[in-house]
């Protein structure tokens, strides 16, 4: 007998945290679109949704880890930024 809860599917955590691929997939193909970078996070997080990947953005672009600019209405390129060595 359920009370009347419905079934959630669970969601199991990922190893790595959303910010490090990120980071992993701008140091190997460089500067994307926010649209192509979420498309190769999909790869690896198949639940992901927009709405994440816009605040983990967020959250690394406030700590300069990244930088986002506008290209055009609705489309922004993400890069790494270059830390002195």
């Amino acid at each position: 007998m359920t009370l009347g809860c419905k079934e959630m599917p669970m969601k199991t955590w990922k190893p790595r945290p959303l910010y490090m691929t990120i980071v992993e997939i701008l140091e190997k193909k460089g500067p994307l679109t926010d649209i192509e970078l979420f498309d190769a996070l999909k790869e690896s997080y198949e639940d992901i949704g927009f709405g994440d990947v816009n605040q983990t953005l967020m959250e690394m672009e406030i700590k300069g880890k990244i930088y986002v600019s506008t290209l055009t209405r609705g489309k922004r390129r993400v890069e790494l930024v270059e830390t002195a060595a």
